[in-house]
């Protein structure tokens, strides 16, 4: 299993994500997506915190404003029109379980967490749940990697 790319974390940037979320940034162990400028925008976080805790949501998107243009798309009901794409697109379907699939093996690269098993974030690999989940996957994985990821980041018109 090989690690994936990402930066690892300087103080900076971890001063950077936690005033970005407004409370100490817990886990994280690298930069996995950055906008234009440099601010981190997606953190990759470690599957278990330091309080033992074990967290499944790898792929964390950071950035207020991207934040903030997912949570406009869930206002929206976007969701559901991406659930209902998914249960009439037999090869979406088998995209998005692909992106299942490679997210937790880069979780699973850090360190497997038995809690976890089979549970990568989102809603993945039968529903859409959570598009921050979604988009922080696909920025972090790049193009191509998780088909409803791309499509909500699209659709967003928040551009990194």
């Amino acid at each position: 299993m090989s690690r994936p790319p990402y930066a690892a974390p300087t103080p900076d940037d971890i001063a950077a994500v936690s005033e970005q979320l407004g409370r100490e940034a817990r886990g994280v162990i690298g930069i996995a997506a950055r906008t234009s400028d440099g601010s981190p925008t997606v953190v990759a976080t470690a599957p278990r915190l330091p309080d033992g805790s074990p967290f499944p949501t790898f792929y964390y998107l950071c950035h207020p404003d991207a934040v903030a243009a997912a949570s406009r798309l869930e206002a929206a009901g976007v969701m559901n029109e991406f659930n209902e794409l998914l249960a009439a697109d037999e090869d979406l379907r088998a995209q998005y379980g692909r992106a299942h699939e490679q997210y937790i093996e880069d979780r699973d690269s850090i360190g497997e967490v038995p809690e976890l098993a089979g549970v990568s974030a989102g809603g993945m690999p039968t529903r859409v749940k959570c598009l921050h989940a979604l988009i922080g996957h696909a920025l972090a994985a790049g193009p191509g990697v998780n088909p409803i990821g791309d499509l909500a980041l699209e659709r967003s018109g928040w551009r990194p």
